[in-house]
């Protein structure tokens, strides 16, 4: 209808109250769409918007922030199309203001158009953002410290550089400091915060833990809210994925233990960073490995793979327990015990999974260094053939000097089964079936 057009001069009305009316209306109809937001850049009304952001009133500038931050929200060249302007200046000049209101619209803006890319967060930087940021995260108004803890949150996640432009400024201390807060909404700002910046590289994860993180963040995995539990598992999750050290660090500050707990407390998604945080911490060594082992943590995760119903998620839990049971004999024992290499043969040749979980459900990593037999003779009768030379390769392995399992293996009818895989002459499980009945008399083979 052409409304646009008709609110544009209304921004220049002499009322204050039509002005503000007509940016809010403007802002609402950006927020609502791309196709509105793109008829705000179209209609010529940003240009409008940035010259009275430096000179009105308060209820003015929070209204005129809050339609750039609904037309840069949506994509990357809406975003763009505001940084042209030369807006984001002025919204830098509205983060000094006296008003924490003008300050939260100017930094919720800010936050909306870092967050799209890189070019566009280092373009925030340039214009001077991140020490006001910092500064907002000390104010007094919870509503400030949120979306500031957001902004510098959404600036870091892109790149090393300017993970590390947020560290120079000074922003981890301050956000340690809030891990602790009581309001939820501001510590799961915080914990994300932190981890946008723990994940680039060992060098800023080092850092985020010098700030005294532990053992403080493991309370937040006992959180009532979710996200401040998931963002809690996340934080530690990008710090323990870098080296043995850090996960070292982390076991030492009782974080495995505590990862366990919250894996066992929470369903769905809430899991995910946690199950990862134990595959990358049992996948550094074996005594890493042996750590989760001892503090229970196969359990949990073998409920993970059992109760979830997405896949992405099951796969996690698949890919934690392969790292956990790759190291040793005796790591993997650890894992067949709990009865787990049914299950995951059962998704490995599910043909609904997805194919991610196909990969991690392989079983190869733990079979190769599993020696426990009663674990692995219940495979034997439905492993596909790709498989199926990991598990009768395990018992050619055991079985020539084992006089028991000898027993066990004719009386359970593995032996029998054996003889009704049909492989290639030469082949590599061949090898392994002829080893096998070379332990036997010709008569039992027969």
């Amino acid at each position: 209808s052409g409304v646009m057009s008709l609110l544009r001069p209304l921004l220049l009305d002499v009322v204050p109250t039509i002005r503000q009316t007509a940016a809010l209306a403007l802002g609402r109809l950006a927020n609502y769409n791309d196709d509105l937001a793109e008829a705000v850049v179209k209609g010529d009304i940003l240009p409008q918007l940035v010259c009275s952001l430096s000179e009105q009133n308060r209820f003015y500038k929070k209204a005129a922030a809050f339609v750039l931050r609904a037309v840069g929200k949506h994509s990357p060249q809406l975003a763009q199309a505001i940084v042209q302007c030369g807006a984001l200046e002025t919204l830098v000049i509205c983060l000094e203001d006296f008003d924490p209101g003008v300050k939260e619209a100017a930094s919720w803006a800010l936050g909306y158009i870092a967050r799209h890319n890189s070019e566009l967060s280092q373009a925030v930087v340039d214009a001077g953002a991140v020490p006001l940021l910092v500064l907002c995260i000390q104010e007094p108004e919870i509503a400030l410290k949120r979306i500031a803890a957001s902004t510098l949150s959404d600036i870091s996640k892109h790149s090393p550089e300017l993970a590390q432009t947020v560290v120079d400024a000074g922003a981890i201390a301050h956000l340690a400091q809030m891990i602790l807060n009581p309001d939820a909404k501001l510590k799961r700002q915080v914990l994300s915060a932190l981890s946008q910046i723990a994940k680039h590289s060992v060098d800023l994860a080092e850092l985020v833990v010098e700030a005294e993180i532990f053992p403080v963040v493991l309370t937040c995995l006992k959180d009532s809210d979710e996200y401040v539990k998931k963002n809690g598992a996340t934080l530690i999750r990008e710090i323990a994925k870098h080296t043995p050290e850090l996960s070292q660090l982390i076991v030492n500050a009782g974080g495995v233990a505590a990862m366990i707990d919250c894996i066992g407390s929470c369903r769905g998604t809430v899991r995910l960073p946690g199950i990862m945080m134990l595959g990358y911490v049992a996948a550094h060594s074996e005594n890493l490995s042996m750590a989760v082992i001892v503090s229970k943590g196969i359990p949990p995760l073998c409920a993970c793979l059992i109760e979830e119903h997405e896949d992405h998620i099951k796969a996690a839990a698949a890919w934690a327990l392969g790292q956990v049971g790759r190291h040793t004999p005796e790591h993997a024992r650890a894992v067949a015990v709990a009865n787990v290499l049914p299950i995951l043969l059962a998704m490995y040749m599910d043909t609904h999974s997805s194919e991610d979980l196909q990969m991690k459900a392989t079983l190869k990593s733990i079979l190769q260094k599993c020696t426990y037999l009663p674990a692995l003779e219940p495979l034997l009768h439905d492993a596909p053939p790709n498989i199926m030379k990991h598990i009768v390769g395990q018992f050619s392995k055991v079985l020539p000097h084992d006089s028991k399992a000898r027993r066990l293996f004719v009386t359970t009818g593995g032996l029998k089964k054996i003889q009704e895989i049909k492989a290639e002459p030469g082949s590599l499980l061949q090898e392994y079936i002829d080893t096998i009945n070379n332990c036997y008399p010709e008569e039992v083979v027969r």
